[in-house]
């Protein structure tokens, strides 16, 4: 079977199995009251644009205030200087699901995707608390939990935790003439595996790995790579760090210093390491629409499997992101570009050849020679709308690693999903990506697989 047989094949059974899921499911309907849906009131899809993660309008606002947006439905214990909710919320996030790849099968006892395997919450998948809301008027709080562990070879590890605080405050100074609601403030942070974008980040288009059309990573980010470029170059890593934020509804700004070490490996962070990130967000003829750049910079130190070492974080991004409805049907469409330039630079590695020798006994990550690189575009449909998602991504990359006389050798990739949701608060996915290019010679497929496919149900309570 010839390459474009085979991803015909694929294609085929997608939208099959998408209408099949469909089908069974087409009579659910239920409402989701997870974590802030208890604060303020509200069902999920008052903040999410066609499912969650993806945020709408409303729900940009909601996070643009630091969480602090209650409803009337949630009780309030108030005095002088205090207004908090007296209840603390709390929500768990659990994720089983099958997952293939083109890798080889294992030649020992225990089995890898490569043959094929199962997750279920805390072993492969992910099982999390979070637990947050308002603190204060001004303050807010979002803290994730993760419990269990990882198994060697499945979708996603099943440990890893963040938190943030951010304090926000209104700046109504007449003379700067700041849009009306203009907040501002710091948000210190600490994540294992979100990156220095997660003090405040409000696009979907993958400028931090929660917000992006698929929430389902993939075996070492097989569909995250193909639908954002941000999280191709690798700017999920760990990062503890604190953001100086401004935002309205026409846009934000973010300035973060941090470090490359999160809470599994926390240690006293130089924030040594710089982030910017600005963006506009505006209506655009009924599309909801949102542009910016990120810049990372600087050095810091990193952690991996207990040793800390320094690295540059250098690389550079922008996005733009539409959101809107063709007719009665919701559309989403989104583009990423993103560089890393060659170095000793955590946003520039061969992710083979590292996750080779990070099993070995001094973990040595292996940086690219060249640029790496990528540009990303992707969409996503209401096929049928509140319900059910079609989409699509493509990825034209440059990998940053010389293979076969080539000195910057292209990692190419192309994505289909689908979504649907049983309710608000449960989600069956289907994603199938396929790379390509010369940077997929035998020694990176054994070792990352050029071709994923992952069935996944989504709970969040």
């Amino acid at each position: 079977m010839n390459k474009f047989t085979h991803t015909a094949a694929r294609a085929k059974a997608f939208f099959l199995l998408a209408g099949v899921i469909a089908g069974i499911f087409f009579s659910s309907a239920a409402s989701a009251l997870p974590l802030f849906a208890r604060q303020t009131g509200m069902v999920c899809s008052a903040c999410h644009f066609q499912h969650f993660p993806m945020l709408n309008g409303f729900g940009r606002a909601f996070k643009s205030a630091g969480y602090t947006m209650m409803g009337v439905a949630q009780g309030k214990v108030e005095g002088e200087g205090l207004t908090i909710p007296n209840t603390l919320n709390m929500a768990v996030l659990a994720t089983a699901g099958y997952e293939k790849t083109n890798q080889a099968s294992s030649l020992s006892s225990q089995k890898s995707t490569g043959d094929g395997a199962f997750y279920v919450p805390g072993t492969g998948g992910e099982l999390a608390v979070f637990f947050g809301g308002r603190v204060s008027e001004n303050a807010g709080f979002l803290s994730e939990i993760g419990t269990g562990g990882s198994v060697s070879g499945t979708v996603v590890s099943g440990s890893h935790s963040s938190a943030k605080l951010p304090l926000l405050y209104q700046l109504n100074i007449p003379k700067l003439g700041l849009p009306e609601g203009t907040l501002a403030g710091i948000v210190p942070f600490s994540t294992d595996d979100h990156g220095a974008s997660y003090g405040f980040e409000l696009l979907n288009t993958g400028a931090n790995v929660v917000h992006q059309m698929s929430p389902v990573p993939g075996l070492n980010g097989a569909h995250n790579t193909a639908l954002s470029a941000q999280q191709f170059i690798g700017t999920a890593g760990a990062a503890t760090g604190v953001a100086l934020v401004a935002n309205s509804s026409s846009g934000f700004i973010n300035i973060t210093k941090y470090d490359q070490s999160g809470i599994a490996g926390g240690t006293l962070a130089a924030l040594s390491s710089n982030y910017l990130r600005a963006a506009v967000m505006f209506d655009l003829a009924g599309w909801d629409t949102g542009a910016g750049i990120q810049i990372w910079g600087g050095n810091s130190a990193e952690h991996a499997d207990g040793i800390y070492q320094y690295a540059d974080t250098r690389a550079r991004a922008v996005d733009a992101q539409f959101q809107g409805k063709i007719g009665d049907t919701p559309v989403g469409f989104y583009a990423s570009y993103a560089t890393a330039p060659a170095g000793t630079n955590t946003y520039n590695r061969d992710p083979a050849a590292t996750l080779i020798n990070l099993t070995a006994t001094t973990p040595v990550p292996v940086y690219g020679t060249a640029t790496r690189s990528a540009f990303n575009l992707s969409a996503e449909m209401g096929v049928i709308p509140g319900k059910a998602t079609l989409g699509f991504a493509v990825r034209s990359g440059r990998s940053g690693v010389a293979i076969g006389g080539v000195g910057n050798a292209s990692d190419n990739a192309i994505t289909l999903l689908a979504t649907y949701k049983l309710a608000q608060n449960l989600m069956a996915t289907l994603s199938l990506t396929s790379a390509s290019g010369g940077y997929w010679d035998a020694a990176h497929q054994n070792a990352l697989g050029s071709s994923t496919s992952t069935i996944n149900l989504f709970a969040l309570f």
